[in-house]
């Protein structure tokens, strides 16, 4: 908003009577007039004059009191004096307009004496002013006869001499009348021809408010501040004004350009932009940190105002506060976590930094992440504006501020000469690299520049910040020019309360008589600069949105010339070189400090992704199952990653595959890799199918270290006093003692109030350091993940130092872990934490569950996990990301990869991409807990199952010969069999009704191999959709990637548009028994289940112990839909048994174990089943073997063992992990 003065500090209104006596009696006589304004007045004069005397007869009081009649005529007088002066300057001369009525003087002078009179109390005499102008006619025969005739003809003389100096063939048309005019200049008198927006015109005078505000302006600054809304009038009007050199600052007064005013505009715009994305995204809202080291108190006030603007907008700003005592590294750190903060999008460090020591402000200024860096002032965002880089970058707000100013002004920028006085790199460096690339030509200047007033006075847009109070005199301007002043400086002033006040670098009073636009101090640049920062912070927040919208990526996919004969799958893999990691996640909308790198192919991606995108939606989520598989395996991991390819490569959606870690054991083992095959795989390869980046052996070290907690528990409890194990469980520190927090929160489940250690009764230290585990109940085993046979079965404890504490116990793998199943189940650091305490390893002696939690292990285990919970970024052959996080196994635990990954991606393809993930096994297992299981924990409800079927199994299936691993197929399988496949369809049937019994499409892959026939191929195709299936498509993606999968790819979008009924099979709060009979008769198609005592038994504690509403996760034969793997098919009429269940509450569900089969890798019941006794012979031979054991033992204490022992308290009751910060605690 313009508003211009008549003289400085002072406002007056241009046209109709004041409102008071005291307004009258400014000196009009300096006032310096527009052409426009001085027609508007005469006219307005005439008009009051002639309304005077037709009421010359009537009581004013009916109309006005006397004083407003009187006010009115004073003002008036006052006019007429003006013009009569000749202080009116009209187009740059001086000029007496009534110097041939003279006669209007002694009017002039009868009238200052009536008020004089009035003044004096003489009113009190004249009631009316008719009274009053008949009782002093005297003085001129008939002041009323002189009024009636003079005024009327020295108005229409005035008038006449108007047109003389300003003729109608010139500048009095009907264009210009508009302008001039704009409120009451007639409808007719506008021209079609000459109009340039009739619609703005009407819209425009319709507003009472803005008829006000002309009255107020002068006209050029009145157009100028209509350009937001009336852009098309405004232009042009100051057009023509320009043209017709009618601006207000050819009379010699500058139009005073607001700052406050154009800054609530500005602010205005912004409330609006963040109302837009709240709405768009509830709960979001820009950040803006603001942090200050000491508490000047310039700084505070500073930032008072800036935290007041942001709470108007709807910007949530963090004052953040150190002391004068925090060091320059340590600033530096706090500047790095705010970085990685997802809810801050603009970052200012308030200087000058009040510190106690000294602190390189530039150093912890660079160290703001460049798009979080809203001031513009890092030496990132300097160098990009050096460089023209306007754009993707941020602009210091108080240049920004100054060129949206000098935007409003009017002014012409290209071409224009601009001089910036001054060179700070806060307002006069960027100030000029701003200008010149607007396209002025710019000159900078400082105090040493020589003839420095000379050279500013070329300058039509001048910018000062020099520090100087009032340096810039009025005749160092160029008329007419465009100041904007960017000083502040206190200077002395008895008259203010203060005894100071604030002023500019420009001397305002001498400046504003010689400039056309000039801003104010204070009111000025200084609320533009808020303004500014605001408004960066908005674009920072706007740029996050549009991240959380997740449009297309801008990937670089990788180029794949599969060969006819299609290589080995590490030949494939080393033929295609991947993009650096860091490039993939960039790719995908990772931040870097989203992004932990391990090496230049792979990556752990933080958990901070969910919250910055906590308001994107879900991308549409796949699932890859199969039918029941041969040895062979069907290909559901190639599938995954082909269907994945074809996606991204090939239909640009944005696509993440989520897939399993492998497990070392089976690499080296029988099964190879596991990162699909052919070219639709992971790579690098083999690094997905080794070490990684250590998920599994932090898992193995986790697990063993409760391993070993268990043992050294149930030692220490075996050979000690209660009094001698309170005394190390909680020892005296300092001659205090004091809980550790894990160790309140067993006080808590042993319903113990007293929190003082040294109050507590003999009854309650026993309740607490006895856990006493029952050795025949321990569940937990020692891991690692190596295939190892003779770690099957193994005595424990057998060192002298153990104290004959034996234990027959075994090692599982790594990945059979219910650490690994937590890991997949998990929905976030204190999920997980949680999750571990659960765990129960035992049970005690009373057969209450005894958890990692009261062992005192779980912080510890957490600290352990804390990156494993991170998912692991890598890429396919074609360039598209993948997640590679958590392998638990799928029969004894759900086999499907991680929760969080699934999370992360569905966040980061947006609503319009899609997650492709893979179940374990066949659609009866892995599918099934994918659904019933990981569905439940996760809260996700899956579009679309992928069901993959592949030729050789429904030939199976159907009665082929035997399929064995490592032997070369039976002809039946390498040639057409109709018959066959037609028979083996029956499991696939039943698997695709399944799938559909959860309410989801599914589309049937038909993973082709080169034996296939045409034939097979297209009775498949087509018996799968006469069975339900949404879609059946032939695949060819082990051969030909992506581009083999592109009518899947097709099949699976389509499908995934469609609506669905997602439902759980049971619900949690059945009977144990009950779920696993709706398991067994539903998805596995059997009559009944048979539970062994066993089973029961266990069944029943569980239900006692509180655990009947988990759900369940059945341990069963992956090769067939019963327990017994040589039955194929889809059978009838079979029974499931159920010999044993246990339970896995930290993951979240009980597993009943199907059959007589052991779970993989001797991971089954152990040393539950006692072995047989061994004959005579043998025992004597075991004697002998012990009898040796114990001379070697003899020899073994006199030796330093090298297995140390952990103690009754171990550290791990003081380790554990700041779930907010994820910081390490305890570690000393």
């Amino acid at each position: 908003m313009l508003t211009c003065y008549r003289s400085p500090g002072e406002s007056q209104q241009c046209c109709g009577p004041p409102a008071g006596r005291r307004q009258l009696q400014v000196n009009l006589s300096q006032d310096r007039l527009s052409r426009g304004k001085v027609v508007h007045r005469v006219i307005e004069l005439r008009k009051a004059i002639q309304e005077f005397l037709e009421q010359k007869g009537s009581p004013f009081a009916t109309k006005f009191t006397d004083k407003e009649w009187l006010a009115r005529l004073c003002y008036l007088a006052d006019i007429f004096a003006e013009l009569n002066s000749g202080n009116l300057q009209l187009q740059g001369r001086n000029t007496t307009i009534i110097d041939a009525h003279y006669t209007v003087a002694a009017f002039l002078g009868k009238l200052r004496l009536w008020i004089r009179r009035l003044e004096k109390g003489v009113i009190a005499q004249f009631p009316t002013v008719d009274e009053f102008i008949e009782e002093n006619s005297h003085d001129t025969g008939s002041l009323l006869q002189t009024i009636n005739k003079e005024m009327s003809d020295h108005l229409k003389g005035l008038e006449t001499s108007m047109h003389h100096y300003f003729p109608e063939s010139d500048q009095e048309t009907a264009s210009l009348q508009w302008i001039i005019h704009p409120f009451s200049v007639p409808d007719e008198a506008i021209h079609d021809d000459d109009f340039p927006a009739k619609e703005e015109w009407i819209t425009m005078r319709a507003n009472e408010a803005l008829k006000i505000e002309f009255q107020n302006q002068n006209a050029d600054c009145f157009w100028i501040s209509r350009l937001a809304d009336s852009p098309t009038l405004s232009k042009r009007a100051l057009k023509w004004m320009s043209e017709k050199d009618l601006s207000s600052s050819m009379s010699g007064v500058a139009c005073v350009l607001s700052g406050k005013e154009v800054a609530q505009d500005v602010r205005n715009q912004l409330k609006q932009d963040v109302d837009n994305l709240k709405n768009e995204f509830p709960g979001f809202a820009p950040g803006l940190a603001i942090v200050q080291v000491g508490g000047r108190e310039d700084s505070n006030v500073y930032i008072r105002m800036k935290v007041k603007a942001a709470e108007e907008i709807g910007i949530r700003a963090q004052h953040i506060k150190f002391p004068r005592t925090i060091t320059q590294s340590q600033l530096v750190q706090e500047v790095k976590k705010l970085n990685n903060d997802p809810n801050i999008h603009g970052m200012i460090v308030q200087v000058p930094l009040d510190a106690d020591t000294e602190i390189d402000s530039d150093l912890v200024l660079d160290t703001i992440s460049p798009n979080k860096d809203v001031d513009g002032l890092t030496t990132a965002s300097a160098g990009r504006l050096s460089h023209g880089m306007l754009q993707g970058g941020f602009l210091p707000c108080t240049p920004n501020g100054c060129m949206e100013l000098i935007r409003r002004s009017g002014a012409k920028i290209q071409g224009a000469n601009a001089v910036v006085l001054g060179r700070s790199k806060i307002v006069g460096t960027p100030m000029a690299e701003l200008l010149k690339w607007h396209h002025a030509t710019v000159t900078t200047c400082h105090s040493r520049t020589t003839d420095l007033p000379s050279v500013v006075r070329s300058a039509d847009i001048l910018v000062v910040g020099i520090g100087r109070p009032e340096m810039v005199k009025g005749s160092w301007v160029k008329p007419r020019a465009v100041v904007i002043d960017c000083g502040i400086n206190s200077i002395p002033d008895a008259t203010k309360k203060s005894g100071s006040r604030l002023v500019g670098d420009v001397d305002y009073a001498e400046v504003s008589k010689v400039a056309s636009v000039i801003t104010p101090v204070p009111g000025g640049v200084g609320p533009m600069t808020v303004a500014m920062l605001m408004k960066n912070t908005v674009i920072s927040a706007q740029e996050a949105a549009k991240r959380m919208r997740a449009a297309e990526w801008k990937i670089r996919y990788l180029t794949l010339e599969p060969l006819e004969k299609v290589p080995s799958d590490i030949e494939v893999a080393r033929a295609q070189t991947p993009k650096d990691v860091g490039e993939v996640a960039d790719e995908i909308g990772l931040l870097e400090n989203e992004v932990d790198l391990y090496g230049k192919k792979k990556a752990k991606v933080s958990l901070s992704v969910l919250q910055r995108l906590a308001h994107q939606k879900n991308g549409k989520y796949v699932v890859v199952a199969g039918m029941t598989p041969t040895p062979l395996g069907e290909g559901k991991s190639t599938t995954t990653i082909g269907l994945t390819q074809a996606l991204g490569a090939h239909l640009k959606k944005n696509v993440f595959a989520c897939v399993r870690q492998p497990s070392q054991g089976p690499t080296f083992g029988i099964k190879g890799g596991a990162a699909g095959g052919g070219y639709s795989q992971v790579i690098p390869m083999d690094e997905f199918n080794l070490h990684l980046t250590g998920d599994i052996h932090a898992i193995t070290a986790a697990n063993n270290l409760l391993a070993a907690q268990i043992d050294a528990r149930m030692f220490h409890e075996a050979t000690q006093t209660d009094q001698a194990l309170y005394g190390r469980l909680v020892p005296k520190v300092k001659g205090v003692r004091k809980f550790s927090p894990i160790q309140i929160n067993r006080l808590k489940k042993l319903g113990i109030v007293e929190t003082d250690p040294d109050k507590l009764t003999p009854e309650e230290v026993t309740k607490f350091v006895r856990l006493n585990i029952d050795p025949t109940t321990i569940t937990w085993q020692r891991v690692m993940d190596t295939n190892d046979r003779f770690l099957r079965k193994i005595t424990i404890g057998q060192s002298p130092t153990e104290k004959d504490k034996t234990r027959e116990c075994q090692f599982d793998i790594t990945v059979a872990s219910e650490i690994m199943a937590i890991l997949a189940l998990t929905t976030s650091l204190a999920d997980m934490r949680e999750r571990l305490g659960k765990m129960v390893v035992a049970s005690d002696t009373s057969g209450n569950p005894v958890t990692a939690e009261d062992l005192g292990a779980s912080g510890a285990l957490t600290v352990l996990m804390k990156d494993a919970i991170k998912p692991n970024l890598m890429q396919t052959l074609e360039g598209t990301p993948v997640f590679v996080h958590a392998g638990p196994f799928a029969n004894i635990a759900h086999g499907n990869s991680s929760i969080i990954a699934d999370k992360i991606a569905l966040k980061l393809v947006g609503e319009d991409g899609m997650v492709v993930t893979e179940a374990g096994f066949g659609a009866d297992i892995g599918m099934e807990k994918f659904f019933n299981i990981k569905c439940r924990y996760s809260g996700l409800v899956p579009n679309v199952v992928v069901l993959v079927a592949t030729i050789r199994a429904l030939k199976m299936h159907g009665g082929g010969p035997t399929v064995t691993a490592g032997v070369p197929l039976p002809a039946e399988y390498v040639q057409e069999n109709l018959g066959l496949v037609e028979s083996g369809f029956s499991n696939l049937r039943k698997q695709i009704e399944n799938s559909k019994m959860f309410g989801i499409p599914v589309v049937v892959a038909i993973n082709s191999f080169a034996t296939d026939t045409e034939g097979e191929l297209n009775l498949v195709k087509k018996l799968a959709v006469g069975a339900g299936a949404a879609d059946a498509v032939i695949c060819s993606h082990w051969a030909n990637g992506g581009a083999g999968a592109v009518g899947l790819a097709e099949a699976v979008v389509k499908a995934a548009s469609q609506p669905s009924d997602f439902k759980f099979l049971y619900d949690l709060k059945l009977p144990v028994e009950e779920k696993i009979r709706t398991i067994a008769c539903r998805i596995y198609g059997a009559d009944d289940i048979e539970i062994q005592p066993e089973a029961q038994t266990q069944i029943d504690r569980y239900k006692k112990q509180g655990f009947n509403d988990l759900p369940i996760c059945m341990a069963k034969t992956h090769l067939s839909l019963t327990s017994d793997p040589s039955k194929k098919g889809a059978p009838t009429g079979f029974t499931i048994p159920v010999r044993d269940v246990r339970a896995s509450v930290g993951a979240g569900f009980l597993y009943p174990l199907v059959g007589t089969r052991e779970s993989e890798n001797g991971a089954g019941s152990g040393a539950r089943v006692p072995p047989p006794r061994p004959p005579t012979l043998v025992r004597h031979l075991h004697w002998l073997r012990r009898l040796t054991h114990k001379m070697m033992e003899l020899s073994y204490v006199i030796q330093m063992s090298t297995m140390p022992g952990l103690p009754t308290r171990p550290c791990i009751y003081d380790i554990d992990l700041d779930l907010e910060t994820e910081e390490v605690q305890g570690l000393f």
